[in-house]
């Protein structure tokens, strides 16, 4: 199994709206994929907005590729979101689930 994590520090009057992006559109959409596991998303309050760590897991490289694209590490990004950001990582990462 590998986890992907992906940081963005969001507008702090935008962050409930990323939690709901994250919830309508971009989870239901993983969970049609074939490979996908789970996801969760984790914030904490800094100075400058609201950080975020979006964890997924997924159960082979081959299935983050359905997601990503042959850049296995390029962030999916949508302009929506991207609006909503002071800054986000343009890449992910990714680990191998030990336990």
């Amino acid at each position: 199994m590998i986890s992907r994590h992906w940081c963005a520090l969001a507008r702090r009057e935008q962050a409930q709206n990323y939690i709901e992006h994250l919830r309508r559109e971009t989870f239901p959409a993983l969970r049609e994929l074939a490979g996908f596991v789970d996801a969760s998303i984790l914030s904490r309050q800094v100075e400058e907005g609201v950080e975020f760590l979006i964890v997924t897991r997924w159960e082979s490289l081959a299935a983050i590729r359905r997601f990503a694209g042959e850049d296995l590490e390029a962030a999916v990004v949508p302009a929506t979101v991207a609006a909503m950001m002071l800054n986000y990582e343009r890449r992910a990462r990714h680990f191998d689930v030990v336990e």
